[in-house]
């Protein structure tokens, strides 16, 4: 568990070890998204739809025929 303090302007800092695991620097965004029983979740809003280009890309994966995608045409 890291500990962090709120200042009277309602800021926090996000402890070095916890941003650098989350890869967050100057200027990053964060979402916080709040559970039910009160847990809030931080998540790094620092990747652009770009980043994801390719990442469900697989070479070695056959291609299949539009034809085949779709038996009820």
């Amino acid at each position: 568990m890291t500990r962090a303090t709120v200042t009277t302007k309602g800021q926090v800092t996000i402890p070095k070890g916890i941003r650098d695991q989350l890869g967050l620097k100057a200027g990053d965004q964060v979402n916080f998204t709040r559970l039910r029983g009160g847990a809030v979740v931080m998540r790094p809003k620092n990747r652009s739809l770009e980043d994801l280009y390719g990442v469900l890309h697989d070479p070695d994966r056959p291609t299949i025929p539009i034809e085949d995608m779709n038996p009820w045409r």
